[in-house]
């Protein structure tokens, strides 16, 4: 069976299109064009803005003119993470998809459910002649996973409902009313090229294996972080060995949980034997710590050809500290939600070229104040060990309004539809809602969606059956009078 043939059948047409249109964030030309010729072809009405988000707008229904406006929001960008033995081009290549009895998943990369799935559950909505609605507007928005950029330049007075329906939740039958907000944190070591000592040999260490996933999304999760492991890794051998680094290179991507990371080091030979004793120590380590969540991890070691240079042994040893120093992963629970991460950080990106190594975070938190004291944990670790440290791309979280008219509609909706009540929740992650509620203040905003399992990494896969559920709420939703 191909998702084409799955229910409802039209949503899943609509989500193949998008999987075979390349779209990682920064490159969504193509699935804008998609986007604005699917209007074209349905006779609507569109708006293309400066930056490249899209707006649709399909008139109510009849008899339904006078009821409040809904818009209909998802991104159309996808994170693109692959398994490294998997040969795939984001910018060039479709997603090969693959229906696995109850989901569908993608074969070693990641899927674009998120948020593919709301983008073509709006589509489906936007093309349909049966479903009754008020004035319904689709809003199309570019590079959320990067940073927001389309909700960030979406310009007030475009859109005129009042109602926003934001379809990127990832858990069937729960509601979601709030979400953090997050920055980024960017650290910057210049070091010196300096020769390899004399009688030193070069080996590359490859820790792989590990899950990743999405950083707020999976950041409970406990999951190992392959830079933190690598560092530990790099520690013991500069301290045991005399390793020096030549270079380092871990994580991908901010918004996941980084899955490998490499380096090349070089060691006196006669060290060779310590150097291998010490990786076969950190197999068992880490194997003991996190053989229940991380099982496939694996840390190699090969010898290679010596490098042009190793970095200057101060700006390595600072660097090392750092990111041994620096938090990452869970900082504190929410108090006033169960089970919901208040503040996180992701320590997503360590990277070198050839004058820099570049060391790059996400937090998140729902409390201003305590993201603010992240950003200064960082900051002072970095300073000290003589690095740059900028932060930049912020974004403010979203407060809940249980109050809110399209939350008692949708609760109410669900319980008639399904018989059960949904769960009402805040998220762990970067939802747009923050963003434009800041542009368009009167709106009154929701997110929900179908169960999506680890975004942000290749196990990425969307339950079948929710999709059927997701699907069936938002046309009930529509013809409900809110």
């Amino acid at each position: 069976m191909t998702i084409k043939q799955l229910e409802p059948q039209t949503l899943w047409n609509y989500f193949y299109d998008l999987t075979q249109i390349p779209r990682p964030s920064k490159h969504e030309q193509k699935v804008v064009d998609y986007i604005v010729g699917f209007a074209v072809k349905h006779n609507l009405e569109y708006i293309k803005d400066d930056v490249g988000n899209v707006i649709i707008r399909k008139p109510a229904t009849l008899g339904r003119e006078k009821i409040k406006g809904i818009i209909l929001q998802a991104h159309v960008d996808m994170v693109p993470q692959k398994n490294s033995d998997k040969i795939h081009d984001f910018i060039k290549d479709g997603i090969e998809t693959i229906v696995d009895k109850e989901w569908v998943k993608a074969n070693n990369t990641t899927l674009g459910a998120d948020n593919g799935i709301g983008v073509a559950a709006i589509l489906s909505v936007l093309a349909s002649e049966t479903i009754k609605h008020g004035p319904l507007e689709g809003l199309f928005t570019i590079d959320e996973e990067t940073g927001m950029t389309g909700a960030v330049n979406l310009k007030p007075g475009l859109l005129k409902g009042e109602i926003l329906i934001n379809t990127d939740s990832e858990d069937e039958g729960e509601l979601y009313v709030g979400c953090a907000g997050g920055s980024n944190a960017s650290c910057q070591f210049e070091f010196a090229k300096v020769d390899i000592p004399k009688n030193h040999i070069a080996f590359k260490l490859s820790l792989s294996g590990l899950k990743g996933g999405h950083s707020g999304m999976d950041i409970i999760l406990g999951r190992g972080n392959a830079n933190k492991l690598m560092i530990r890794i790099l520690k013991r051998l500069v301290s045991e060995c005399g390793a020096r680094l030549a270079s380092i290179e871990g994580g991908s991507l901010r918004n996941a949980i980084p899955r490998e990371a490499f380096a090349v080091v070089t060691i006196p030979l006669v060290n060779d034997s310590d150097l291998r004793s010490v990786i076969n120590e950190f197999n068992n380590i880490f194997r003991y710590e996190l053989g229940n969540v991380e099982p496939l991890i694996t840390l190699q070691v090969k010898e290679v050809p010596l490098p042009l240079y190793v970095i200057d042994e101060v700006t390595q040893d600072d660097m090392i500290n750092a990111v041994q120093g620096c938090p990452n992963g869970v900082i504190r629970m929410s108090d006033s939600m169960t089970n919901l991460v208040e503040t996180s950080t992701n320590l997503a990106i360590v990277k070198s070229d050839d004058k820099h190594i570049h060391v790059l975070s996400l937090i998140r938190s729902s409390v201003d104040s305590a993201k603010a004291d992240v950003e200064s944990t960082i900051e002072s670790i970095f300073r000290l060990a003589g690095a740059d440290v900028k932060f930049h791309s912020r974004y403010p979280g979203w407060q809940p309004n249980i109050n809110s008219a399209i939350l008692k509609a949708m609760k109410t909706v669900y319980v008639e539809k399904f018989g059960v009540i949904p769960q009402v929740r805040a998220i762990h992650a970067g939802l747009e809602c923050g963003i434009l509620g800041g542009i368009y203040p009167n709106w009154d905003m929701i997110s929900f969606g179908p169960t999506i399992k680890y975004p942000h990494s290749p196990d990425e896969k969307v339950h079948i059956e929710s999709v059927k559920k997701f699907w069936d709420f938002l046309v009930a939703t529509l013809e409900y009078d809110i």
